[in-house]
């Protein structure tokens, strides 16, 4: 009777331990690409007194300095969870913008949403590129007679 017990009592172990390595493997991957910036660091950038140099020390080097909108530097950051072989969940998105007027002092700090972002439809054709193209039977026949001459 005791061997019973324990019979079931091991039974009964490697189910909860198996029970737990499943949820284990259901916990969700995080990743986080870009800068996420944080408050308290974005609340020492001062609009007015910061310069160029504190702000990078503050937030560090910039994601996006944008080409054609001097003085401007952008900083973007996302989370995202993903489940087994599902397609990730973005948790949280963060872009900010830090102007800069003509001495390199901040004159504006600003938080962008989503709704002021604007959806991007990307297009699926290829663009042909010209070289050899070999047909099939010069893929079948291509390396008769070339043969390694002895040295």
């Amino acid at each position: 009777m005791t061997t019973n017990r324990s019979g079931r009592a091991i039974a009964l172990a490697l189910t909860g331990v198996l029970a737990l390595g499943a949820l284990a493997a259901c916990a969700p991957e995080v990743a986080t690409r870009g800068n996420l910036v944080e408050d308290f660091r974005l609340e020492s950038v001062r609009p007015g007194v910061s310069s160029q140099a504190d702000v990078q020390a503050a937030l560090g080097p910039p994601t996006v300095v944008p080409q054609f909108e001097e003085g401007t530097w952008y900083y973007i950051g996302q989370r995202t969870e993903k489940r087994a072989f599902f397609e990730p969940d973005i948790v949280e998105r963060r872009v900010v913008r830090v102007t800069f007027d003509q001495v390199g002092t901040v004159a504006a700090v600003d938080e962008l949403t989503l709704d002021e972002g604007q959806e991007v439809e990307l297009v699926d054709r290829e663009t042909p590129t010209r070289g050899r193209q070999m047909g099939f039977l010069e893929q079948m026949l291509g390396n008769l007679g070339r043969f390694n001459e002895a040295e």
